[in-house]
């Protein structure tokens, strides 16, 4: 069984691995990883585990507690070997997560072009060649951010919740709110996924992030929708890592 550790800016996901299945523990805030960490430990043997992070430097102490009792850690960074290739032109500010994203994708579906998406606190677009080579991407504002800048950068739009009707055309201000932000997701995604058909006809679309399957019932289009994309990724790294 393999440990996965997933940590954002203020939140945490924790994994387990047996084989390609994923399994996901728990959230928490980042301070108290390393308790939930210690936590599993307790109730489980794990081989290896693999720690990603958006922060600039790891959690010292996260790991003397992880090497306590797993014998192969992996830090995700620049220099991890990864199963795919690199040709964005500054590896070294490429985010893990869209690393692992890309990863993840192409370790279900190798040898096809691929457009992997997470929407989450932004919207990333990564582009995958058939040749399994990273090829770059774009970074847009997430739902969420949309909506909190239509409320904070005006006098008078209200703070919208993005659950609720989303029309094609809002019938007051509530769901004109709503619905520019996620329609207008919806319609930069279906853009994307046009523009990048042209130059690839064989392109599938992957669809991750807490937003994915709010967006995947606006677009009109083919997509694998996979909550797990990012983890799965992940496992995929530490698997190319750490022979168990």
């Amino acid at each position: 069984m393999r440990l996965i550790i997933d940590q954002g800016n203020t939140r945490t996901k924790l994994y387990t691995a047996t084989g390609d299945e994923i399994v996901e523990l728990t959230a928490c805030d980042n301070d108290a990883t390393a308790e939930f960490v210690r936590e599993h430990m307790s109730k489980a043997t794990f081989e290896a585990a693999i720690y990603s992070s958006v922060r600039r430097e790891y959690d010292k102490h996260l790991i003397n507690i992880m090497s306590r009792k797993i014998p192969h850690i992996v830090c995700m960074g620049n220099t991890t070997h990864i199963p795919i290739g690199i040709e964005y032109r500054t590896p070294e500010t490429l985010g893990h997560d869209r690393i692992a994203a890309a990863v993840g994708a192409w370790t279900q579906c190798p040898g096809r072009p691929l457009l992997v998406v997470d929407a989450g606190t932004a919207i990333t677009y990564d582009l995958v060649s058939a040749q399994g080579k990273f090829m770059g991407g774009n970074i847009a504002a997430g739902i969420g951010m949309r909506l909190r800048a239509l409320h904070e950068q005006t006098g008078r739009l209200p703070l919208v919740a993005s659950d609720g009707e989303v029309p094609l055309l809002g019938f007051d201000t509530e769901t004109a709110i709503r619905s520019g932000a996620l329609q207008g997701a919806a319609y930069e995604l279906e853009g994307y996924i046009t523009a990048c058909k042209e130059e690839y006809p064989e392109l599938l679309v992957f669809l991750t992030g807490g937003d994915a399957e709010r967006l995947a019932t606006i677009i009109k289009r083919s997509i694998f929708v996979d909550k797990n994309l990012v983890p799965k990724g992940l496992n995929r790294i530490l698997e190319y890592n750490v022979k168990v």
